[in-house]
């Protein structure tokens, strides 16, 4: 193996537990800059998200469509099994689970489908997919959208 696939490598791992680690925390900005500027992220709603600002879209509107009561929801997003392809020196594909815990406990699972490309000497995500395998009868989250 060589160097520059070891740091694709890792700029993955990076990538997504930043990814989840802001959004738990409703960093927004810190998300979004992990994108590509044209990147594409389909939660599984029919109507996939084209660049950075309509990706936003999808965790304000996660925000809002969360059932809170009256405090602020415990949110962790946890992944495992991540499989990393290389498919060039610009292109990486990977695959994981994740779950996410809140104030219920186990709230929803599911897999994340990625792609990325190097921007300007940076990994990115080019495209993800999202998809919800399961949920909690308790679920504070609608199912349309994660």
């Amino acid at each position: 193996m060589e160097i520059w696939e070891l740091l694709a490598r890792e700029s993955v791992r990076d990538l997504v537990a930043r990814y989840n680690a802001n959004g738990d925390t409703g960093r927004f900005d810190q998300v979004v800059e992990l994108f590509a500027p044209n990147a594409i992220m389909d939660i599984g709603d029919g109507q996939p998200k084209n660049g950075r600002e309509e990706i936003r879209t999808i965790f304000t509107g996660a925000l809002d469509g969360a059932r809170f009561g009256d405090h602020q929801v415990y949110l962790r997003h946890v992944t495992g099994t991540l499989q990393i392809d290389i498919l060039d020196q610009a292109t990486v594909r990977s695959r994981c689970y994740y779950f996410v815990i809140t104030d219920v406990g186990l709230d929803h699972w599911g897999r994340y489908f990625d792609e990325f490309r190097l921007v300007d000497g940076a990994w990115k995500f080019s495209h993800r997919r999202v998809t919800v395998d399961g949920r909690s009868s308790d679920s504070l989250f609608l199912p349309d959208g994660d």
